[in-house]
């Protein structure tokens, strides 16, 4: 038996061992590329979102409301956002907008930032500087539509941060998101609940928390959970927004 090929990790591999290696190497590097394909056949697909970066810097005037999450009714928009749409607002990185708007509550205002897009989910991320301020005529300020109550709804899908989910990550949602997802509205990110069927033809609903709460923190933990929620909807705009009752909440069956 001393003549026959063995392999040693240091030496040369023998000649007899040499295209057994080979074959072998080449099926676990064919393996892993068809297993690695199969999974990502399992995922959802995240569909058409990202930073919109080749539109270059958006300007639109619009009337400033907190729901606490900052959100813009656009009154004056261009090519690429139209009149009517209602976006919300975030700083740039994971930070929020929130503090930047409370002095501009209901005032007409001049945003300027980069579009996120997901469908029906706008989100406008500010520059920063002078890039968000008050127009300079406040003296007649465009009518928005006032809140349309829905009706409580019980409801099953998952917590998000609206940024990542509005296309600063693909897919932006999902148990390995879940970090993320917290820092981001830890800092004031406005949250959203995706939900796995259409709420008045709407699959995103802007969540509301308490006085200057983003998100109630009974609900912290459930952010990139499957989870069942009771809640009140309201319509701002074209915007959808979900007023959690947090002693409805539970992991999703």
């Amino acid at each position: 038996m001393k003549d026959d090929p063995f392999f040693v990790g240091y030496l040369r591999v023998p000649p007899g061992l040499r295209l057994f290696l080979t074959a072998t190497c080449l099926l676990l590097l064919v393996g892993a590329a068809g297993l690695a394909y199969a999974l990502s056949l399992t995922q959802d697909d995240p569909g058409q979102s990202r930073p919109r970066f080749d539109f270059g810097p958006q300007t639109v005037l619009g009337v400033l409301e907190l729901t606490p999450s900052p959100i813009l009714h656009v009154t004056q928009g261009n090519d690429t956002i139209p009149e009517g749409q209602t976006l919300m607002l975030a700083g740039q990185g994971k930070n929020g907008a929130v503090e930047r708007a409370m002095e501009l509550e209901g005032q007409l205002v001049q945003a300027t930032g980069v579009l996120f897009d997901r469908g029906d989910l706008g989100m406008l991320q500010l520059n920063g500087g002078n890039a968000f301020r008050a127009a300079e005529d406040q003296s007649a300020i465009p009518d928005i539509p006032e809140p349309e109550p829905l009706g409580r709804w019980e409801i099953t899908g998952e917590i998000c941060d609206g940024k990542c989910e509005a296309g600063a990550m693909r897919p932006g949602r999902g148990i390995g998101h879940r970090a993320c997802a917290n820092l981001c509205i830890l800092g004031g990110i406005p949250p959203v609940f995706v939900t796995t069927q259409p709420i008045e033809g709407e699959a995103f609903l802007l969540i509301t928390g308490e006085g200057d709460e983003v998100l109630p923190p009974a609900l912290i933990d459930y952010v990139g959970l499957y989870v069942t929620l009771e809640g009140d909807v309201a319509r701002h705009g074209d915007m959808l927004v979900l007023t959690v009752d947090t002693e409805t909440v539970e992991l999703a069956r």
